[in-house]
């Protein structure tokens, strides 16, 4: 079995709200072995979408869920989950109900 390498092209599904950081693309490519190291890479690759997802201690925002193939990552292993090429990465705003 081969390590996980920032090198792997990971998919994410980027929601309607982030979508004007992306150039209105629903689906981007990132780099790397982990959901922290993907995340960081879409910070790099779309200046401003760091600021929507973390706050200031570097931690998801509240109202913002990571999924890996349907897995809300807080119950997997928070941004240190790993990622492999075949795998799907979702970014899901939560929605308020009343």
């Amino acid at each position: 079995m081969s390590n996980l390498t920032t090198e792997q092209t990971i998919p994410v599904r980027i929601p309607t709200p982030l979508r004007g950081l992306t150039g209105n693309k629903d689906l981007v490519s990132a780099r790397g072995g982990t959901i922290g190291e993907i995340l960081k890479d879409l910070q790099t690759q779309f200046p401003g979408i760091g600021e929507r997802l973390f706050d200031q201690t570097g931690a998801l925002r509240r109202f913002v869920a990571v999924y890996v193939n349907g897995d809300d990552i807080r119950f997997l292993q928070d941004q240190k989950t790993p990622v492999r090429p075949e795998d799907e990465v979702s970014i899901v705003p939560a929605v308020a109900g009343g």
